[in-house]
């Protein structure tokens, strides 16, 4: 790149540069010095130097590790549910949604509610006592799990993150379905190739991309959930629902253990920044072989 090009540029991008470090550079400073003292709400605006005390605590905390290893199991398992669950519907629906467009809408309201009103429904409808769906299943068939007992609120916290984002990933999946060339389709029609082998040699090898890009954003969003489960049931019994977002937010509102919330908080970005970097590579090297 000539030298007048990059110097352009750089004069281009430093408006947007002094603005992004004004906005999140103080904050990051302020989580930096937070996480490597000793600071509670009584000690905020004098917060005592500890080094890496907070780091080996958070490391040493079984509640932690049980916290990550949730949000990873969480994370990979709506994810992969969402994504199949949501090319399914964008390939079986599309000649529906081709003629009567409107249905998108019916089929993405689940997406537009906030997740905690979402949790808080769930809530309602499941509780073992005051549940409508509890009372019928015993009415009707004599039998009602406990949905948010230790047993079972693993899958329920899964299903109730399914069923809400699976038109996220719907919508992806159809705008790529609905995009895919079709003369080679027709082509493949022509000479006899069913639906099943149509779809699984030509349409999705072609989107393949945009289901990865689906199952990263979801996964993201998966391994960070907190507002619908937490309003769904808390950390849950013996804690076995504690996310990663959970944990630092009980630490941090709930003990008052400012540095350990921060601490943590920020393994969990050198987390994500390590995972987003190793996609970013490997996305290279796709594109580049």
């Amino acid at each position: 790149m000539p030298r007048h090009t990059r110097r352009e540029t750089a004069v281009l991008a430093a408006p947007l540069v002094l603005f992004l470090l004004a906005i999140l550079g103080f904050p990051v400073i302020l989580s930096v010095v937070y996480g490597l003292s000793e600071t509670t709400f009584q000690t905020l605006r004098s917060p005592s130097f500890t080094g890496l005390d907070n780091f080996s605590r958070v490391i040493a905390d079984d509640r932690f590790w049980q916290a990550a290893w949730f949000s990873l199991r969480f994370g990979v398992i709506t994810a992969v549910l969402q994504c199949a669950l949501g090319l399914f519907l964008a390939v079986y629906l599309a000649p529906l949604i081709a003629r009567h467009g409107w249905t998108v809408a019916v089929l993405i309201m689940p997406m537009v509610v906030a997740p905690a009103m979402m949790g808080l429904m769930y809530r309602l409808s499941l509780h073992e006592f005051a549940g409508p769906i509890p009372h019928y299943m015993w009415q009707w068939f004599g039998w009602s799990p406990a949905f948010l007992n230790a047993r079972n609120v693993f899958a329920t916290v899964v299903v109730a993150e399914t069923l809400q984002w699976t038109p996220f990933a719907f919508l992806l999946l159809l705008a790529a379905y609905q995009t895919l060339p079709r003369d080679v389709a027709e082509a493949a029609r022509v000479d006899g190739t069913r639906p099943w082998r149509l779809f699984w040699k030509i349409e999705l090898p072609l989107l393949m991309p945009t289901l990865w890009i689906a199952l990263f954003i979801r996964f993201i969003d998966g391994f960070r959930v907190f507002d619908n489960i937490y309003t769904l049931v808390g950390s849950g019994p013996g804690g076995i629902t504690t996310s990663m977002s959970i944990y630092i937010y009980e630490a941090f509102l709930r003990q008052g253990d400012i540095g350990r919330a921060l601490a943590a908080a920020i393994l969990l970005f050198g987390a994500a920044f390590t995972l987003l970097s190793l996609a970013q590579r490997l996305g290279r090297r796709r594109r580049a072989a």
